[in-house]
């Protein structure tokens, strides 16, 4: 029946029909009121978020405007005229390479032992679904976590009491605790991308596991990787709730040293009281204080995005440099 059909009709009107079926030139209504909803959706987000970004640097920039590099040079302090975000500039830095120096490593160990040396059986996979749901876990749990734990029970990892146990480092074990799940979740994903051919081609000329995993899956892997490098930097650098928990300081915090090199990667700051550009942001954007609560508070996130983005650069040119490698 099909053949008698073809054959009867026109070369013409065979090549037409073909072409609409390749092409979907056909009525499609409810495929374009779906795309429509889709473009829409899309506008509008990017809408609010162009209202965000235009509100915050209208705000943030007057005091850019008028006291320059003072306002990151400077603390904590009572008075809007001299609060600066200093302390917490050093405190985010810290908290960011918290998450390169523990939450990176461990992750990504742990995703390529998941994927390529653990066996298939029920205990690998409820490790696999605990940690899917860990990142789901909301971020307050982990700061609860880090307080009992790495505050209360370990002094913060300094042997101080009281409140001085609150301190750096054990705010950045607690966050790289709180994106340890995305590192190894995007790691996992990353390494099954990694073409089955790739790995056979290896293994055919007579390479052992490790030399498979190190020449051509890890290679292959690392734009994957360092995208959730990035993704868990960001979310890092932004989480206020866990750091107020594990007791950031949201008033002032003494005399500020200052932001240069030497205060910067100052390994003293680890063992002192802290705090955080989005704790500043979280407790200026409360206050009664119009500047506080409007500029200065929009200054700081000026500051923040500055400061991801910075680090996110270095990852974006790590993954583009991987990227080329690979396509060589």
């Amino acid at each position: 029946m099909a053949l008698t059909t073809i054959g009867s009709a026109s070369e013409a009107t065979v090549r037409a029909r073909v072409e609409r079926a390749i092409t979907g030139r056909r009525s499609d209504a409810g495929g374009r009121v779906f795309e429509t909803a889709l473009i829409a959706c899309l506008l509008l987000s990017l809408a609010v978020l162009g209202l965000l970004v235009y509100q915050v640097l209208g705000n943030g920039l007057t005091v850019f405007g008028d006291r320059g590099a003072d306002f990151l040079d400077t603390g904590l302090a009572s008075s809007p005229a001299r609060a600066g975000v200093a302390q917490g500039i050093i405190g985010s830095f810290w908290i960011a390479m918290s998450v390169v120096v523990l939450a990176l490593p461990l992750g990504i160990g742990a995703a390529i032992y998941l994927e390529e040396y653990a066996p298939l059986n029920r205990l690998t996979s409820f490790i696999a679904l605990n940690i899917r749901n860990l990142a789901g876990v909301p971020s307050i749990v982990y700061g609860l976590l880090g307080l009992a734990i790495f505050v209360e029970a370990l002094n913060g990892f300094s042997g101080n009491e009281g409140v001085n146990r609150r301190t750096l480092a054990a705010a950045g074990v607690t966050i790289a605790v709180l994106v340890l799940p995305v590192v190894i979740i995007t790691t996992q994903e990353a390494i099954r991308a990694v073409p089955v051919a790739l790995r056979e081609g290896a293994y055919g000329v007579g390479a052992t596991k490790w030399e498979v995993i190190r020449s051509q899956v890890l290679p292959y892997a690392a734009p994957g990787i360092l995208t959730g490098a990035l993704l868990s930097i960001a979310r890092a650098v932004g989480e206020a709730a866990p750091l107020i928990v594990v007791g950031a300081a949201t008033g002032l915090l003494g005399r500020s040293p200052g932001l240069s090199a030497g205060s910067l990667i100052d390994i003293e700051n680890l063992t002192s009281r802290f705090t955080a550009l989005p704790t500043i942001v979280s407790t200026w954007s409360k206050l009664p204080d119009e500047e506080f609560r409007v500029n200065l508070s929009a200054a700081t996130i000026i500051t923040m995005l500055v400061f991801v983005l910075f680090l996110n650069s270095i990852a974006i040119v790590l993954r583009n440099r991987f990227e080329k490698k690979r396509s060589a």
